[in-house]
């Protein structure tokens, strides 16, 4: 979305900012100014565009629907499922029935009780049709049996065991049918001022400025959460995030820019939070519109490859934030990764070897072959252009000249994935936590389709590839599915659509308050309801 500069983070703006509240009790929250009471100060870039995780996998909306409504499971960090708002649960032997048995006593925050019919309706006609992960993760869902208020049983036409790792709040959220049902779905007003079933109940939102989300008092986890709400201020650039931190107008981000990170770091009042959170990282790589003739030859992608130096990006770029990426699948989803693939070591002389061979002579510039090069910059990431800029200075000792084009939000998406006028990108996205659920959206050709956002937008068409996704996808047996995703990996890093980079936290690295206990040590991260977290001093 496009980045929002309307406010200048200085004291007299956030005092300014806190007027707004005036006559609340939570003005001197508001301020911002650490041990202002139990409310937590979170900082974010933009105002999101919608509030429900449902319809949605824009990050701000993963942040902070979660805190509102809570998900079906919850995951260790090896991404093992525990009970939610589903207390057991169990799929068929086929794979093709998931049962899932409902907490009792759960309601939503207008004081309906939360149901199966919730979780049916949800399923079928939210995360189904609207959500850009869901269209693939329930694509052969056929219906939804509820044969009482306190049973969801999931049928589906294939066998389909990646959904037990789809649920969490931010990736499977429960909707109200109640104000859902019968309206349309992306202009209903719940989507902005949701009703959830979480720990903390939407208040307010003044665009531009802040969200306010106050303690829910019925929570069905008694004696949660332990703070008493959460503001999120909208603060109009990353730079500002760390500002904020660094003088305690904030509390907490889903994450700081690399480059201020060694320095909050050793903040006393600050604490570094070097986990990558399995669903809150984000996998980052260069892809190339294989619709545009000059990149369709492999030797001009591998020469791109070679060209690359991963490890200067690791330490120079990111400091150390997050790991090098050798295939499609991350390693840090060990289920299903394999470093047994073919790979492209930093050689410019290879490099310029491969131009050679595909008959990318030198003009008398020394330029051999010209490209554009789009940053995605969501969430005000400034990595990726940082990723671009390095991309460019590599390039150019190979011959190869490259543009940099930085678009905002909204343009980037208009432009890769309706207009289809790019060649070029350095693009993030979400690659697990199981390869259906998020990378397999990357690379298979049915996933391409003008308008839809970041799927396949390389328009990779591989047969042999479409095949092992699509028999791992419906694959039951663990080892059996394992070797079918070893066998994609090593097809896709021989074609290479797509150069992987590295992945890390989605949001940037982690600092926040030493006043905030630590995020528990599960998959979440900053993705999860905060309903364990407190506040001190």
């Amino acid at each position: 979305m496009p980045e929002n500069t309307g406010f200048a983070l200085s004291r007299r703006g956030l005092l300014g900012g806190a007027a707004a509240l005036a006559g609340l009790p939570l003005l001197e929250a508001c301020a911002g100014k650490a041990g202002a009471g139990n409310t937590l100060i979170y900082g974010i870039v933009n105002d999101p565009a919608f509030l429900v995780a449902a319809i949605t996998t824009a990050g701000e909306a993963q942040w902070l629907s979660p805190k509102i409504a809570d998900g079906l499971l919850n995951y260790t960090f090896d991404l093992k499922p525990r009970p939610g708002l589903a207390q057991a649960w169990d799929f068929s032997a086929d794979s093709r029935a998931l049962t899932l048995k409902l907490r009792p006593g759960v309601r939503w925050h207008d004081g309906r009780d939360f149901t199966s019919h919730d979780v049916a309706f949800s399923a079928l006609h939210l995360w189904k049709q609207f959500h850009s992960r869901g269209r693939m993760t329930y694509a052969h869902l056929a219906g939804v049996d509820t044969p009482d208020p306190l049973t969801a049983i999931l049928r589906f036409d294939k066998p389909s065991p990646y959904v037990i790792s789809a649920l969490a709040a931010n990736e499977s959220q429960v909707a109200p049918r109640h104000l859902y049902e019968g309206r349309d779905v992306l202009s209903n007003p719940a989507n902005i001022a949701p009703v959830g079933n979480g720990p903390f109940r939407f208040a307010e939102w003044q665009r531009g400025q802040f969200l306010r989300l106050e303690r829910n008092p019925d929570y069905w986890d008694k004696g949660k959460p332990h703070v008493d709400g959460i503001i999120l201020r909208i603060l109009g650039d990353s730079a500002a995030l760390s500002t904020a931190l660094e003088t305690g107008e904030i509390q907490f981000t889903p994450g700081v820019p690399n480059g201020d990170y060694q320095r909050l770091a050793k903040l006393p009042n600050l604490r570094a939070d070097d986990r990558l959170f399995p669903l809150a990282t984000s996998g980052t790589g260069i892809e190339f519109n294989l619709d545009v003739p000059k990149l369709q030859d492999v030797r001009v992608r591998q020469a791109v490859a070679h060209a690359i130096d991963k490890t200067f990006i690791l330490h120079t770029i990111l400091q150390g934030g997050g790991v090098i990426d050798k295939g499609p699948i991350s390693q840090i989803y060990k289920d299903f990764y394999t470093d047994d693939v073919p790979e492209y070591p930093y050689d410019p002389a290879k490099a310029i070897a491969l131009l050679d061979a595909a008959g990318l002579k030198p003009d008398a510039s020394g330029v051999r072959l010209r490209f554009r090069l789009s940053p995605n910059s969501a969430g005000g990431n400034n990595d990726t252009a940082k990723v671009a800029d390095y991309i460019r200075s590599a390039l150019a000792r190979v011959g190869i000249a490259v543009q940099v084009e930085s678009l905002d939000f909204a343009t980037f998406v208009r432009r890769v994935y309706t207009d289809r006028d790019w060649e070029v990108l350095v693009n993030s996205g979400q690659m697990g936590p199981d390869p259906v659920i998020g990378m397999q959206r990357w690379y298979w050709s049915k996933s391409f389709k003008r308008g839809v956002a970041f799927c396949n937008g390389s328009h990779y068409n591989s047969p042999a590839a479409d095949h092992l996704l699509e028999t791992a996808q419906v694959e039951t047996d663990p080892a059996r599915r394992r070797a079918l995703y070893a066998a994609f990996s090593q097809l896709v890093m021989t074609d290479l659509p797509r150069i992987p980079l590295y992945t890390s936290s989605g949001g940037g690295r982690l600092v926040y308050s030493r006043q905030l206990s630590p995020l528990p040590d599960t998959a979440a991260g900053t993705f999860g309801s905060f309903a364990d977290l407190s506040l001190s001093g």
